[in-house]
């Protein structure tokens, strides 16, 4: 059992041999302290310090350890948190239904896994499964690190240790329609494309209107299937239940993860049509995994869109990422400076670039000394990302955007 006061020296020690003399290495010098407990917006350090938690890479839309969600996973650890997979579950099917219920109609079909990589390699399969063994996926889009979803993933560095990986693989250009339409009639063979409405590794990059929509009816008209991937910017952190219905786009297939664990388990899923699922309909032992829908999981699922719902949370993704985004600009047009290019942002995934890393990295570590926490989305090593959580009360906006002023003024004024 770790002390609930953990000595951060001895940690660093741990980390450099066992986890990564590099990771060590970098936590020295930036001073990274340690986490040690958690409670809505906010993080509590080694030395008991507070600090406003604005990034965890949109898994906190709900805040740290909801009651809620805490208290339903609690009732599971208590009567049966694994699954033999040889029996029934009944929390399985309740949370496959509860979650298609807020899918677009027609996402009947439901596949848990842990982690985003895992649905994207679910996708992928099922689209080769399906016939459909080009893929087709987007500059700057990140998926994850596994080797099929490395495949689709456009960061060089990730992939580059890692060749030869899957065949087959286009990329296009995000937001540009005509080239997407071009590499689908280059195609011999049906294709897969796969798109985020948002993309959040890639630096909070904003297709144009209609993008989405463009890119679903090229999709219908070349016979490809299209997965949208959710996995950062669903279950409301866009403001919308899901990036995709703000255009009225039903994919072939849906990926989510993220918050579907409500800040306390790590779960993911894939949401797919009767078509697209019909080899798992024919023969599920063809993609399967130990800890896929464990009762654990599906109890914080099930409460998580509960609470979504009862307290309104995407409206108020909504409507709080509106203001909050409207009063950064402000403050970075008052700062002037060269240092930022542009602010961006849908809902509670606000996006900073500046014009180089450097500057980026100062105004991260500005923000950490004031005692707010974001992170460098990982294929823009220039932007700054914002993922708030939606239960921000009054006190905490003030902070943030205190912070968030101070911080530019500290950091900014240079362009390199």
């Amino acid at each position: 059992m770790t002390p609930e006061f953990p000595d951060r020296d001895e940690v660093l020690k741990l980390y450099d041999r066992h986890l990564g003399r590099a990771t060590a290495k970098l936590a020295a010098q930036v001073d990274l302290p340690v986490e040690v407990r958690s409670a809505g917006a906010r993080v509590w350090d080694e030395q008991d310090r507070e600090y406003l938690d604005c990034g965890g890479y949109g898994v906190f839309l709900l805040g740290h350890r909801h009651p809620d969600v805490l208290k339903a996973v609690h009732d599971q650890l208590d009567r049966h948190p694994l699954a033999t997979r040889s029996l029934l579950s009944a929390e399985l099917a309740y949370a496959a239904q509860r979650l298609a219920g807020t899918a677009p109609a027609g996402l009947e079909h439901v596949y848990f896994a842990s982690t985003g990589a895992e649905a994207v390699e679910t996708a992928i399969k099922l689209a080769r499964a399906g016939g459909r063994r080009r893929l087709i996926a987007m500059d700057r889009g990140f998926h994850g690190k596994t080797l099929g979803a490395l495949s689709i993933t456009n960061r060089p560095i990730f992939q580059q240790p890692f060749r030869p990986l899957l065949p087959d693989v286009d990329k296009v250009a995000f937001g540009d329609i005509d080239e997407l339409n071009r590499a689908l009639a280059a195609s011999e063979d049906k294709a897969c494309v796969v798109v985020e409405p948002v993309q959040g590794e890639g630096g909070v990059r904003i297709p144009p209107p209609g993008y989405l929509a463009a890119v679903a009816e090229a999709c219908r008209a070349a016979g490809a299937y299209l997965v949208v991937d959710e996995i950062q910017t669903g279950l409301g952190r866009l403001g919308e239940w899901w990036g995709c219905t703000a255009e009225g786009v039903v994919p072939d297939m849906l990926l989510t993860g993220k918050g579907l664990g409500g800040g306390v388990m790590p779960v993911s899923a894939v949401l797919a049509t009767d078509e697209v699922f019909a080899p798992l309909d024919r023969a599920p032992r063809l993609h399967s995994s130990t800890f896929s829908g464990a009762p654990i999981a599906m109890a914080a699922v099930l409460a998580a869109i509960d609470v979504i719902e009862r307290e309104d949370l995407v409206r108020r993704a909504a409507t709080l990422g509106e203001s909050l985004l409207t009063q950064m600009s402000n403050a970075v047009w008052e700062a002037g400076g060269d240092a930022v290019r542009e602010i961006r942002g849908r809902g509670l995934l606000i996006g900073i670039e500046f014009g180089q890393p450097r500057a980026a990295g100062r105004f991260v570590q500005a923000l950490m000394a004031r005692r707010v926490i974001v992170t460098n989305p990982l294929a823009a090593d220039n932007v700054v990302r914002f993922s708030p959580p939606a239960v921000l009360s009054g006190d905490e906006i003030g902070w943030l955007l205190e912070a968030f002023s101070a911080a530019l003024a500290e950091s900014g004024g240079e362009g390199s």
